[in-house]
């Protein structure tokens, strides 16, 4: 089984998220958005498909990112998280809560050993695509 297969967000603590969007947006060129922005790519194993990264600035007290003291995350593309989080607990990873289910994927949480969250996705490119679509980006 594969795990991991790419970077599916990053995201991180900032003062003013909607400061941070506009610099992005000014000087880099970022085409944001109240969420931040979605990168589009395609996906090795089979060109024909979209694959999709975001990038997202939070507010410096966000409770998204707890327990992790840190201030950024990383979210993981992932195939089967059902089957990935029993492979994790079983390898003993805290695993920080259940697997949740929206129309863009299914989403859950873990702690690196260092104490980082890490958000495991597995993503419905199809749906998601309908979403950035969706976005004024």
């Amino acid at each position: 089984m594969r795990r991991v297969t790419g970077i599916g967000g990053i995201f991180f603590k900032c003062k003013d998220p909607q400061t941070m969007r506009a610099w992005y947006r000014a000087h880099l060129g970022l085409d944001t958005d109240d969420y931040g922005t979605n990168f589009e790519w395609r996906q090795g194993r089979n060109p024909s498909l979209k694959g999709f990264t975001q990038w997202s600035p939070f507010a410096s007290d966000t409770s998204y990112f707890d327990p992790s003291a840190s201030h950024f995350m990383v979210s993981y593309r992932v195939e089967n998280v059902e089957e990935l989080v029993a492979l994790l607990v079983d390898e003993g990873v805290i695993v920080l809560d259940s697997v949740e289910t929206f129309e863009y994927g299914k989403f859950v949480h873990i702690l690196d050993v260092e104490g980082n969250k890490v958000e495991l996705w597995e993503p419905n490119d199809d749906e998601y695509d309908k979403l950035v679509v969706g976005r004024t980006l």
